[in-house]
């Protein structure tokens, strides 16, 4: 048989082994329990028809409240996590939704990021990826907080965002310590997702 008369092969989506592949033991705690100026961010997911999504991952990755990664490639670096002003902190958080769509972390808000080159700064934001059922990859979207509109207004990725659709990036305060930030994978009020 030649190539020309073979079938291709199906796409496969991220999912459903989302369950089985995906969590991990420090789960959605960016920091521990207890920890002073701790909030929780969670909401929904749902799909194109307004649905839940049961069975969908999401991953945070973020700077610390001083604006700095946890990482080698940042070389404003947070000092090593035993000495670091922020015990605990870890900066990715990852939370499966639940049987009704619902998803959260502990974290501690982050702090701007210095713009590249002549850009303005980074208003305080997470990277999000969201896993789920009927994607062929991640999708990409960032949390901002409506706490640093100044920085917000000058941000080069939200001044990217038609003004009507910015909302979908805002996360909304929940009460003391809480905020919500519902994500929705298509339709009306579809959240903005980023090409990276």
């Amino acid at each position: 048989m030649s190539a020309t008369q073979l079938d291709l092969t199906p796409s496969q989506t991220v999912g459903p082994y989302l369950s089985l592949g995906l969590p991990w033991p420090d789960g959605p705690d960016v920091v521990p329990e207890g920890t002073p100026g701790a909030v929780v961010i969670g909401g929904t997911v749902y799909d194109g028809q307004g649905a839940p999504v049961v069975d969908a991952v999401i991953e945070t990755w973020q700077a610390d409240p001083a604006g700095r990664f946890d990482h080698p490639d940042d070389p404003r670096r947070a000092a090593a996590r035993e000495g670091s002003e922020y015990p605990g902190f870890r900066a990715f958080g990852r939370a499966p939704t639940d049987d009704e769509g619902h998803w959260s972390v502990r974290t501690l808000l982050p702090g701007p990021l210095p713009g590249f080159g002549d850009d303005p700064a980074q208003a305080p934001h997470i990277d999000v990826s969201v896993f789920a059922r009927g994607l062929l990859d991640r999708v990409v979207t960032r949390i901002y907080f409506p706490d640093f509109a100044e920085a917000n207004a000058t941000d080069p990725v939200l001044a990217a965002v038609p003004g009507e659709r910015r909302h979908t990036l805002l996360a909304e305060p929940d009460g003391a310590g809480r905020y919500r930030f519902d994500i929705r994978l298509r339709g009306d009020g579809e959240t903005v997702f980023l090409q990276i």
